[in-house]
């Protein structure tokens, strides 16, 4: 016997929420994870299958090596081995948080193995620690919207069910953009007024959420912090994003550190995604359409036969 794991795909950001806030999304990964004969055997199957390394590099093991490392019991993972199979459904590099659903997956498999020795607190810090921020990896592990923020080393969170009107519909673009890439287009430093524009945006677009207030969202997913900076490496993301609008888009946004768009509506999501799509194809970028929801359920625990 061993360990199933379910964890969904997230989208950070929200628009103003730099590094601050994240939504699960209704599209998930799976991880199983049992003891072998004392060697690392792997299985990845699903999107991006060829692009996963399949040995100790691996994002998921090196989660569930630190799980081992941090109560003493890293030989025994050696010794035993460990055998993996992981499904993905989350595009890799697109946006969606699929780095996040490895180290959530691998830190919660290993802790099951071992008993679950570590709380789900230590479980939040590592996996912040590992993502080296915490809108994806939080989300992934409580579902719904979070909060959340590094403070004085302690990582603070706050989840909340998302409107239960509210669909999202995103376009996944033919091309990978790593997050590293991405990071590395933002400013060392920005005007105190695009912090206040941001600030004010996302503080009001959290109450707007909490109270399922949708004309006030409308205003209020502007970003000065990333977007600006980003969209130069998304072809056709102004266009997409404003065709969007037209179509009935409650607000349009970059998902994460791109390049999925991300439009939240309440109806029209056929013709919301058909003017993303145009967008792309308006610069020759071939995408892919994906009607979600927000997902109340964060990471899963469930036996596994593997």
């Amino acid at each position: 016997m061993g360990v199933c794991v379910r964890i969904p795909a997230t989208t950070a950001n929200l628009g103003p929420g730099f590094d601050t806030l994240g939504m699960a999304l209704s599209l998930y990964n799976t991880l199983e994870a049992a003891w072998s004969s004392g060697s690392l055997e792997f299985e990845v199957t699903g999107d991006g299958a060829e692009l996963v390394p399949r040995d100790a590099t691996n994002v998921v093991y090196q989660a569930m090596h630190s799980v081992f490392e941090k109560v003493g019991q890293a030989s025994l993972l050696e010794e035993r081995g460990v055998r993996i199979h992981i499904h993905n459904n989350v595009p890799v590099t697109r946006g969606l948080g699929s780095s996040a659903t490895a180290i959530v997956g691998g830190l919660w498999a290993a802790n099951v193995l071992l008993g679950q020795p570590l709380s789900e607190d230590e479980l939040v810090h590592m996996a912040v620690e590992i993502e080296g921020h915490p809108d994806n990896v939080t989300p992934a592990i409580f579902g719904g919207i979070v909060v959340s923020g590094m403070v004085n080393g302690k990582v603070y969170s706050k989840r909340f069910s998302p409107p239960p009107e509210m669909s999202c519909v995103v376009a996944i673009p033919d091309f990978q953009l790593a997050t590293k890439t991405s990071r590395k287009a933002l400013p060392p430093a920005v005007s105190h007024a695009d912090a206040v524009h941001n600030v004010s945006r996302s503080s009001l677009m959290v109450a707007a959420l909490v109270e399922g207030n949708f004309d006030m969202l409308c205003n209020l997913m502007d970003d000065r912090l990333h977007e600006p900076y980003r969209m130069p490496l998304v072809p056709g993301m102004k266009d997409a994003i404003a065709r969007a609008k037209e179509a009935g888009a409650l607000a349009a946004v970059l998902s994460g550190s791109g390049p999925t768009l991300i439009a939240f509506c309440k109806e029209r999501a056929d013709r919301i995604g058909t003017a993303l799509q145009e967008g792309f194809q308006a610069e020759g970028i071939g995408s892919e359409i994906m009607i979600l929801s927000p997902a109340e359920q964060g990471v899963e625990i469930f036996s596994s036969d593997t």
